[in-house]
């Protein structure tokens, strides 16, 4: 495969950006005849979506290969080339043999308790002594992270309740970061968020029971928070349907009426905030675009919310961006990706591992071999 070139201005300084691609590899040194395939526009590293689930399906349910291989090309056209999965029952590493998707970072199955998460999808212990050992198993099954339920609905009390004792979430925890891995919880509430925190978690998803308190206490700690906006606005939809709960409901209409606020606060106060989707059930995948969209309407700039789904994220999740030796996975776009999620969501051209994947437009593309 011959070598190629793009060039164009990169983010977040807006510098002018001249890459080579070498079979999956970047270089900033020339590498002669190679065929310049992009000149001008925006160049970014492939985006991220840091919280999402190869393997469910749209509307509920799980998918076989052929469609957790759709819902990977989706994302891939949209230019989300790296995918964290936070919790799935699908084995999806048949996936890894496909050089045209997008790579996944996995979080094994989701860990909770009988009746206490979505039926199917979760690990359930009986015991929650189990959970050092099945955290551990999960740790060792992923790819660096393990994913917990931390509160769901308690039909008992008719509203959310943590899963979990803050005992064992020290115990469980630190199994996971025995074995490399760090680790992440649902979490709606506000109940169970100090004693995930104070065990030491790596990451909340969803956090719309966020306090001042346990902002902070995120803060000390340096806990990442992935908020899966748009996932958050279906909380109307779950409380609307839980008429047999209606303090619960209640509870999910506040959670939802607050959410910009208590994201805002958080970025405020310094919280690392990545950008997530929640796609696979209640959300289509491909939304990566709103996702940025809806952190920059909580108080993020264009640009911080951009690279929240991108280098901010790349970063945090031990992946490297547009830098000599990296891997060649890099989106082009014509207009300033910023502009919104109509512009973000249609990138021009998609490099993955060093190969073309999906072009839209052309007029930009020069054939043959290009002087320096």
């Amino acid at each position: 495969m011959a070598a190629m070139r793009v060039r164009g201005r990169g983010l977040p300084d807006g510098a002018n950006v001249d890459l080579w691609i070498d079979g999956d590899v970047l270089s900033t040194e020339p590498i002669p005849d190679a065929d310049l395939v992009h000149d001008g526009g925006w160049i970014l590293p492939g985006l991220v979506d840091a919280h999402c689930h190869v393997g469910i399906e749209y509307g509920g349910g799980h998918t076989d290969l052929a469609g957790s291989i759709r819902q990977a090309e989706t994302e891939r056209g949209v230019g989300a080339l790296l995918l964290r999965d936070a919790g799935s029952p699908v084995d999806t590493r048949a996936l890894d043999e496909y050089d045209e998707l997008p790579r996944i970072i996995r979080a094994g199955r989701h860990i909770a308790s009988p009746k206490r998460y979505i039926p199917g999808l979760a690990v359930d212990l009986e015991d929650e002594s189990q959970l050092p050992e099945a955290v551990a198993q999960q740790a060792r099954f992923g790819d660096g992270w393990v994913k917990l339920v931390g509160d769901w609905i308690d039909r008992s009390v008719g509203d959310l309740r943590p899963l979990w004792n803050d005992a064992i979430l020290v115990d469980a925890i630190a199994a996971a970061h025995a074995e490399g891995a760090r680790v992440t919880a649902h979490v709606f509430g506000e109940d169970a968020l100090p004693g995930l925190i104070a065990a030491g978690i790596d990451c909340i998803e969803h956090g719309t029971g966020l306090t001042d308190e346990t902002i902070e206490m995120m803060v000390d700690r340096g806990t990442a928070l992935v908020p899966t906006l748009i996932n958050i606005e279906t909380f109307p939809s779950i409380a609307d349907s839980a008429t047999r709960y209606p303090v619960y409901a209640r509870h999910m209409r506040a959670l939802h009426e607050r959410v910009a606020d208590t994201v805002g606060r958080a970025h405020d106060a310094g919280i690392a905030i990545y950008a997530g989707t929640d796609a696979g059930g209640s959300i289509a995948h491909g939304r990566i675009a709103d996702e940025v969209a809806a952190l920059a309407s909580v108080g993020l700039s264009p640009t911080d919310a951009l690279g929240a789904a991108c280098w901010d994220a790349r970063s945090w999740l031990g992946r490297r961006g547009l830098e000599h030796g990296a891997p060649a996975d890099l989106v082009v776009y014509a207009e300033d990706p910023r502009g919104g999620p109509e512009v973000l969501s249609n990138p021009e051209l998609v490099i993955l591992r060093g190969r073309v994947t999906d072009r839209r437009g052309g007029d930009r593309h020069r054939s043959g071999p290009v002087g320096e």
